[in-house]
Formats: structure tokens, sequence, C-alpha cells
């Protein structure tokens, strides 16, 4: 009976990763940005600024005023946000309040990344079923991303392509119905008083003194970087080159999403039977192989196959590194998760790079900002030395 009202309880928080994954919305949104207010493609590259950024300024902040306010409280808060920021561009819409929208979700989002792993901690009291419930909201957020695109289609299909900013409504809608579940599902608070209240923010980012922690927490910065940057240029990639429509350029980024999803499932069952750093330098080596192939060869398959290439073996790369940084300090884990989140900020600051490659060298360039970051990714690979390495 216990177990079954731990998976009831559970459901509305797994439903929250769905909400946690409509910031990847920015990719193809992005598109319609640019043509509504004639925006460059430097200026296009910091909507998915307004909506990381948050993540570098609130992560730590957040995490340790969660212990004040509650980990289910703090959830709510987030959706609150997210809400309020989806129903502004239907109040006056302009340049101006479409960005604050994305700060709005951006924000939320933060806050929620930083919440909902540990409240899945109040229900699940399985460490094996824990693991698993975290793998599956992963997989959820993944499914998330990958319905975002169609969200923004059919906003652009029913109300006409200057109407494409209702798909904020709709997912405003999406996270009140998430936000309605979780208020009337009884979650028992986590014990206060076990929280270590005397850790400041400053004594977090000391951890980045040592060597090891600051290459991890760059790799996360980076590797995010990479996500949110491919998720970006890969409808621009197909309309520049191949000159792709509205309607076929859409397959862009859900090629690449439903390869993350593919890459991240296999990743569970492979993990389990390879070390993890033999993992991340096999993957992050063939992505290096995929960006290469995409800069170099023009041809819209290939092209697409290669989108979908880096999402498939970037997948498990964060994973990876956040398991490696958590085991380098496990006294400290709590900090450390803290302090990783807080790299998230890495998709909203690469983006405007990107954009000022695209809008000075072309798409190419664009190709070669993301390359760079996988290199770095390459020297974490290599570079960091592990037990198993």
């Amino acid at each position: 009976m216990e177990k079954k009202q731990s998976i009831y309880s559970a459901l509305p928080v797994l439903f929250g990763f769905f909400v946690m994954g409509f910031c990847d919305i920015v990719g193809i949104s992005s598109d319609y940005v640019q043509r509504t207010f004639d925006w460059s493609p430097m200026m296009t590259g910091f909507v998915p600024s307004m909506v990381f950024i948050w993540f570098l300024f609130l992560s730590i902040p957040i995490g340790n005023q969660m212990n004040k306010w509650g980990r289910k409280k703090t959830v709510l808060l987030s959706m609150v946000i997210t809400i309020v920021g989806m129903l502004l561009p239907l109040i006056k819409y302009d340049s101006i309040t479409c960005m604050i929208a994305y700060a709005f979700l951006g924000i939320g989002n933060a806050i929620l990344q930083v919440s909902l792993n540990p409240l899945l901690n109040n229900v699940i009291t399985d460490k094996h079923l824990l693991t698993s419930s975290l793998t599956a909201g992963q997989v959820i957020k993944a499914v998330s991303s990958l319905v975002g695109p169609e969200i923004v289609l059919l906003a652009v299909a029913y109300f006409g392509e200057d109407k494409w900013y209702y798909c904020f409504p709709i997912l405003g809608l999406i996270t009140l119905v998430s936000a309605i579940w979780l208020i009337t599902t009884p979650i028992k608070r986590e014990d206060p008083t076990l929280a270590d209240k005397h850790i400041s923010i400053s004594d977090t980012f000391a951890l980045l003194k040592e060597n090891k922690i600051l290459l991890l927490f760059l790799g996360i910065f980076f590797i995010v970087g990479v996500d949110v940057a491919t998720n970006f240029i890969s409808s621009k990639l197909m309309t520049v080159r191949f000159n792709w429509s509205e309607e076929q350029v859409k397959f862009a980024p859900q090629v690449y999403f439903l390869s993350r999803t593919i890459g991240a499932l296999l990743g569970v069952f492979l993990l389990a039977r390879m070390s993890e750093i033999r993992y991340f330098r096999i993957n992050i080596v063939a992505c290096i192989f995929s960006l290469l192939i995409m800069a170099l060869v023009e041809n819209d398959m290939v092209n697409l196959v290669c989108i979908g290439a880096v999402g498939f073996f970037a997948s498990s790369v964060f994973a990876v590194i956040y398991s490696m940084a958590l085991q380098a300090k496990p006294k400290k884990a709590n900090q450390i998760s803290g302090l990783m989140i807080t790299a998230v900020a890495g998709g909203g600051v690469v983006t405007p790079f990107l954009g000022f490659a695209i809008g000075t060298v072309g798409i190419i360039g664009g190709i070669f900002v993301i390359l760079l970051c996988v290199l770095y990714l390459t020297y974490c690979a290599f570079g960091i030395k592990t037990a198993n390495a």
C-alpha cells in the first residue's frame, strides 16, 4: 500500500519534468522572433540567453533558500512564474514583452531544475527506484523537448504565423495543470532541521578553486552550450543551406531531440556495462566527426543525420560529468549539485557567440562555435584523471 501511495505521489512530480522541457522551444521559436521583428542573427542569438542565463544567478541562492521554503513550495513557485510569463504576450505583444516572457520561462525553469529532482526524494524512498525515477524524469523531459516544436507549429497552424506566440499560453496551460496536480497531491515535507544552514554562496563557489571541479564545471557549461546551440542552429542550417520550407524545417529540431532521447535511453544500459569515462571519450570523439561532416558536406540528408548524431552522442555527457563531479566530492554532494546546475547558464552564453559567428562568417561559423565547445569537452574526457581511466 505504501509503495502504491509512493508511486501515486511521484506521478505529478514526474509530470513536472515535462514542464522542464519547455525551454527547448527557443530553437524553433527564435526563427519566428527573427522574422517578426526583423532581428539580425546576433540579436536572435540572445533569445536562448534570456532563458538560460538565469541558471548562473539563481541556482545556488534558490538551493540555499529551498531549505527554508520547502521543496514542494519551491517547485510550485517555479510554475507560478512560468504561468505568469506565458500569459504576458497576450496582454501586450512586442519585442520587449516577448523577451520578458522568455526570461520568465528561464527563471521558472532554473528554479524548477534546482527543486524538482530533490522533491523526488520526498516521495521515493527506495534508492534503486529513485535512480529509475530520475532516469524516467529525464526521458519525460526529452519527450517534452520533442513535442515543443509541435506546440509552436500548432499555434502557427491554428492562429497564423503572426500569432506564433500563442504557443506561450498553451505552455502556460500545461504548467497550470501540472501545478494543480501537485497542489492536490499530499507530499510530506523534508525535515528542514537536517539541512545545513551555514553554507553561503561564496562557500559553494570556493569549490571551483580545486582544478578538477573547475574543469568539470566548465564541462557542464559547454555540454549545455552544445545542446542549446545545436537545437538553435538546426532549423537555420537547413533553411540557409537548402532553402527548406517552414513545414520541412521543423524536422531538424525534431530529429535532434528524438536522437537525444534514444541516446539517453541507450546510455542508461551501456553505462551499466562500461566505465563512464570510456563512454564519455567514445561519444565525444564521435561528436567531433559529426560536426566536421556537418560543416564540410553540403547535403541536406547528411546534415540532418549529423544533427541527429550530435544529439545522440552528446545525450549522456551531462550525466557523466555530473556524476564525476559528485564522485570527486561525495561529502559535499548538495553544494556540488547546486554548482553544476549553475553551469547550465552555458546554454545562454554560447548562443550569442553562435549568432555573431553566423552573422559575420555564415552558418559554417556557427558550426565551428559548437565544435570549439566539443573540443573543450574532449579535453575533459582525456585530460581529467579518474580511478578507472
